[in-house]
């Protein structure tokens, strides 16, 4: 399997962030580590074996990015609302800098898929939601989509309302609306055991998230695991290796 590696700047983010491209032909999928993880946790923790065939058949090519979650949404010494305007510096990062990188090593090819588990899931939604030009397709494993939840405090804005599904699921509406029900395919997959309702809130913000989509008509899949599937990687692995091959 290919495996390149490389940094990129990341402007107003305390580091360069990490990428990691695995495979050497297929569809771009842009993979968003779990709570304030690296490029290489996914591979860490058996994401990347998990699909190896797809990967090695040249079906997909998995771009594994670093997360800024430390200092943004996971930082609770900061109101709500500034750390949503530092995700906006994440998300720049991701849009200016690891969209063009996918773009060259991959022309031609379709539409990037976003993915991600836990907190990942969390960015793999929103990202799809706002760029959906770019990202048509998430697959979201044991998410929360709501960032108010999350231990949060003080002063909520526009900023916190326009990256946090939530809040602006519900009030989708008119042509944009119209056009994200032709676009985006969102999946929703959560366990029903241990640590996906507490303390994560996962398996009931993933039922209020489908709930919202099937209101709005956004074509969508709410995939409810056992009530044995925990809220971890080994679940998490089956899942991936169950549902991507659908998507490439």
């Amino acid at each position: 399997m290919e495996r390149e590696q490389v940094e990129l700047e990341a402007p107003g983010l305390d580091r360069r962030g990490t990428v990691i491209r695995y495979g050497h032909f297929g569809r771009p999928v842009l993979v968003f580590p779990s709570e304030q993880g690296r490029a290489w946790d996914y591979e860490n923790n058996g994401m990347v074996d998990a699909v190896a065939p797809l990967i090695e058949a040249g079906r997909v090519k998995l771009y594994c990015v670093d997360s800024y979650d430390h200092v943004s949404w996971s930082d609770r010494s900061i109101q709500l609302e500034d750390r949503a305007r530092r995700h906006e510096l994440y998300e720049s990062w991701i849009v200016n800098q690891v969209v063009p990188v996918i773009g060259s090593d991959s022309p031609g090819a379709q539409d990037i898929i976003t993915t991600g588990c836990s907190l990942g899931a969390f960015h793999a939604l929103n990202f799809a939601f706002k760029r959906a030009d770019l990202f048509p397709i998430a697959i979201c494993q044991s998410g929360n989509y709501d960032a108010a939840s999350w231990h949060a405090w003080g002063e909520r804005g526009d900023a916190t309302y326009f990256n946090n599904p939530a809040d602006y699921l519900p009030n989708l509406s008119g042509e944009h609306l119209e056009w994200l029900r032709g676009r985006l395919f969102i999946l929703l997959t959560v366990g029903q055991g241990d640590w996906e309702t507490h303390p994560t809130g996962s398996l009931p913000s993933a039922r209020a998230t489908a709930a919202v989509l099937k209101d709005k008509g956004i074509p969508h899949e709410l995939d409810l695991w056992g009530y044995d599937v925990a809220h971890d990687w080994p679940w998490w692995r089956q899942q991936l290796a169950h549902h991507l091959p659908r998507f490439c």
